[in-house]
C-alpha cells in the first residue's frame, strides 16, 4: 500500500470543508492530552510512538478502513516510520511533514469582506495555535493587525496582492505567541504601532498607538480606528475597520472573554475588563462584526472557515458579556483561571526585545494551545 506525505495546508482545508480524517497520533499521551489536530469529523487514536516499536498488528482492528488516515507526531519522523507499518499491514496512510510544530505554524489566509473603494480584509487563521491575524488592503497599500512570528507569509500575500506593506499593529503586548510586528516592519519600512501603556519596557522603537487614532489605507475612505479597550493587558486596543468590524484582540472572543492575569495583575485590570465589555463596547454599534485575536474551539469556526460573529449576537450569547453581578465577574475572571500559556513570561520578554531566542527556541516557546480566555 502507499505512504503518503501531507502538508499542513492539506490538512488546513479538510478542518474548513467539514471533511472526515482519522488521526493516529503517536505522540506521548500528556502531550495528545493538551493540544491536537482539531476539525469537526475528525477521530482520534492515541498510541504513543515507543508502544509501536513491535509493529502495528494489534492495533489494526482499532483504525478504519473507510477513512483516510494520517499519521502525526512531533516533528516528523515517528511518523513516517507508523505509516510505513501501517503500509506494511496493507493500509493506506498519510503523514503530516514537519509534525505538530508544522501545525503550529501554518497559517490559512481567507477573505472576510470587500470592503469600500475596492477594498479587501483578510483573517489569517492559524488552525494549530488559535491565533487570528488580519491585513486590510486598499489601493496598493496593506495594514497588518497583530501578525504571527511567521513574517514571510504576510510579505508573501501582501506581494501577491500587489500591495505595500505601510502600517502594522499590535493590539497588545502579546502572551501566547511572538509577534511578528517588528520583524515584518525591518523587512518592509512599514510603520510599527504598539499601545504605549503595554510598553513601557520595550527596548526598541516604536510609533505609539493612542485612543481615538484613525489610520487611512491607501489615501483612500478605507480607515482603521484605534479605541482603548483595557482589560487583557492595560495597554489593550481594538480597531474599527471600515466602519464595519471590530478588531477586538484578546479582550472578547466569539466564545468567551479575555483573562486579566497574563503580566500577574489580574486584581488590578479585572475592573478595566468589565469596562470595556459592558460600557465600551456597548457603547459601540451592534451591527459590527467581531474579528477577535484568538479562537478557543473549532466550533468557533464559520462555515467558510473564518472566526467572526456581529457584535450584538455576542451581547445575547457570550456568557461572560451577561455576568450582571459585578463581584461574581471578578471572581469568574480572578478565580479557578485555566492554566497560564506555555512559556508565556519569556513571550512577553521577546515581545519586549529583551531576549532573542533561535528560531527552534521560539518553536518551542509557542507549542501548545493559546490559553487567552476565561473558560
Amino acid at each position: 500500500m502507499t505512504v503518503t506525505k501531507w502538508t499542513a495546508d492539506i490538512i488546513a482545508k479538510k478542518v474548513i470543508n467539514n471533511e472526515n480524517l482519522f488521526i493516529l497520533d503517536v505522540r506521548n499521551t500528556d502531550a495528545f492530552a493538551d493540544w491536537k489536530i482539531e476539525g469537526h469529523k475528525f477521530k482520534y487514536l492515541n498510541i504513543p510512538y515507543f508502544e509501536l516499536l513491535d509493529g502495528v498488528e494489534e492495533i489494526l482492528p482499532q483504525i478504519p478502513d473507510d477513512k483516510e488516515i494520517l499519521v502525526v507526531c512531533a516533528k516528523e519522523g515517528s511518523s513516517i516510520m507508523v505509516a510505513e507499518m501501517l503500509s506494511d499491514a496493507g493500509r493506506d496512510a498519510a503523514y503530516l511533514q514537519g509534525g505538530m510544530k508544522a501545525w503550529s505554524e501554518y497559517l490559512e489566509p481567507i477573505k472576510v469582506s470587500d470592503l469600500q473603494d475596492g477594498g479587501e480584509l483578510y483573517q489569517f487563521v492559524r488552525l494549530g495555535k488559535g491565533c487570528l491575524s488580519y491585513m486590510v488592503i486598499s489601493n496598493g497599500e496593506a495594514a497588518i493587525i497583530d501578525a504571527t512570528r511567521m513574517a514571510d507569509v504576510f510579505i508573501n500575500f501582501a506581494a501577491s496582492k500587489k500591495a505595500k506593506i505601510t502600517h502594522i499593529f499590535d493590539t497588545h503586548l502579546h502572551a501566547d505567541h511572538i509577534s511578528g510586528g517588528r520583524q515584518i516592519a525591518a523587512q518592509t519600512g512599514a510603520t510599527y504601532y504598539l499601545p504605549p501603556k503595554d510598553a513601557v519596557e520595550v527596548v526598541f522603537d516604536y510609533t505609539p498607538l493612542v485612543d481615538g487614532e484613525k489610520v487611512e489605507i491607501g489615501h483612500t475612505t478605507i480607515a482603521i480606528q484605534a479605541i482603548y479597550s483595557p482589560g487583557h493587558t492595560i495597554g489593550s486596543t481594538s480597531f474599527i475597520v471600515d466602519n464595519k468590524f471590530l478588531l477586538t484582540g484578546d479582550i472578547l472572543f466569539i466564545d468567551s472573554i479575555g483573562r486579566p492575569d497574563l503580566a500577574g495583575l489580574a486584581e488590578d485590570w479585572v475592573g478595566d475588563l468589565r469596562e470595556t465589555l459592558y460600557t465600551r463596547y456597548r457603547e459601540l454599534s451592534d451591527d459590527l462584526i467581531v474579528l477577535p485575536a484568538h479562537f478557543m474551539i473549532i466550533d468557533e469556526l464559520n462555515v467558510d472557515g473564518t472566526v467572526a460573529k456581529r457584535l450584538g449576537d455576542l451581547f445575547l450569547e457570550n456568557h461572560g458579556l451577561n455576568i450582571e453581578d459585578e463581584n461574581k465577574f471578578r471572581s469568574i475572571v480572578t478565580d479557578n483561571l485555566p492554566p497560564q500559556p506555555n512559556a508565556y513570561q519569556e513571550i512577553r520578554q521577546v515581545n519586549m526585545g529583551k531576549i532573542t531566542p533561535t528560531s527552534e527556541e521560539q518553536t518551542e516557546m509557542e507549542i501548545g494551545p493559546n490559553r487567552c480566555a476565561v473558560r
